[in-house]
């Protein structure tokens, strides 16, 4: 069992407090959403930005709702200013850390993503292969046997739920919004022409456990020309 260091275990007490607002956040905006229906009332699709004003507007002379909307807009307000401060901290120690900047590099990477990673592995040493990284944060096939039954079901999920996330959206960035091709990237696409876009998204993510590991233990940036090769 690994005992994750100071720093790691500050990171992710950071990252786990930022994830928690942006629930509450996007809990208390559907709420609104939903108090605003039941009464015929669309938000509809609104910037960040105009949120407040567009409720606001859609409650204005209705004593309930003016009361209702404006406190939880306050409870918004609050959570999306505590929000931001641990956002902007998250940026901090990324721009200051040279593993993070390195695993940046690979495109569908981001800061969250590389911090995420980065917490959860805090020590490339203890991972004797590349290859084991994606089957400790449980993408991995898991199968199912009885009597003459053996099928492959979906993956086994075991291991940190944030970083499992954190690779499958690096994944799913890389295969629908990166314009820029890679050899990584071709090979995705060839396994989401074989076997579908969701198997593939699961397969690249699990792919991209062992390049980021790589790549911080050969202190080397994302080849994009040739993929870096798993050992």
């Amino acid at each position: 069992m690994h005992s994750k260091s100071p720093g790691s275990q500050d990171v992710r007490a950071l990252l786990t407090g930022r994830k928690l607002l942006q629930a509450k956040l996007r809990d208390v905006e559907l709420s609104i959403r939903g108090i605003l229906r039941g009464y015929g009332l669309k938000v509809g699709e609104v910037s960040r930005g105009r949120f407040e004003g567009r409720t606001l507007e859609l409650g204005d002379g209705h004593p309930v709702l003016e009361t209702v909307i404006g406190a939880m807009l306050h409870a918004r307000h609050a959570l999306w200013n505590e929000f931001t401060k641990m956002h902007r901290e998250m940026l901090k120690i990324v721009r200051q850390d040279r593993v993070c900047q390195r695993l940046m590099t690979t495109p569908g990477v981001g800061a969250l993503v590389a911090i995420t990673y980065r917490s959860a592995v805090d020590d490339p040493g203890r991972f004797a292969k590349s290859q084991t990284v994606g089957a400790y944060f449980g993408l991995t096939p898991k199968k199912y046997q009885s009597g003459e039954t053996d099928l492959d079901g979906g993956i086994s999920r075991v291991g940190d739920t944030m970083v499992r996330t954190a690779l499958y959206e690096a994944a799913h960035i890389m295969l629908t919004r990166a314009t820029r091709f890679s050899a990584l990237k071709r090979w995705a696409v060839d396994v989401a022409k074989r076997r579908g876009m969701k198997r593939a998204k699961v397969a690249l993510a699990r792919k991209l456990a062992t390049v980021l590991h790589r790549l911080w233990v050969d202190e080397t940036e994302f080849r994009w020309g040739k993929e870096v090769p798993a050992a």
